[in-house]
């Protein structure tokens, strides 16, 4: 079975850049779709971005487009997050997802990601 864990989130000024690591042990990410997600305090879990089993289509949520980028390291079973230009608004606890049935679409749903890892915090703030 898919095991997920996320490290990097870290208090960070705004303007600054993290990158967020998720490590994946039990089974190789290459057979996966791929996602992060956040949640805020007092707010609904959201999407963030996700990535096809096969490694060619990438999605953004409109709120990170062009600052976030979602990577992968096959040989290191590890998937990435490189957050820049932080905001304060980017405060969350963030998760890293996976699925081999998971379709990756606009909005990046949740819906079909069996596979959680237990997040790492992600504050933005002076």
């Amino acid at each position: 079975q898919l095991q997920l864990v996320e490290s990097g989130g870290a208090l960070v000024q705004p303007g600054g850049s993290l990158r967020l690591s998720c490590v994946a042990s039990g089974s190789t990410l290459d057979y996966y779709a791929i996602g992060w997600f956040r949640q805020a305090p007092g707010k609904e879990r959201e999407g963030v971005s996700c990535m096809t089993s096969s490694g060619g289509y990438t999605i953004y949520a409109d709120s990170v487009k062009g600052r976030f980028t979602l990577s992968r390291d096959i040989a290191k079973n590890t998937v990435y997050l490189h957050m820049n230009s932080l905001k304060p608004e980017d405060t969350a606890v963030y998760y890293c997802a996976a699925d081999q049935y998971y379709i990756c679409s606009d909005g990046v749903s949740d819906y079909g990601m069996d596979y959680w890892g237990k997040g790492t915090l992600v504050t933005v703030s002076s």
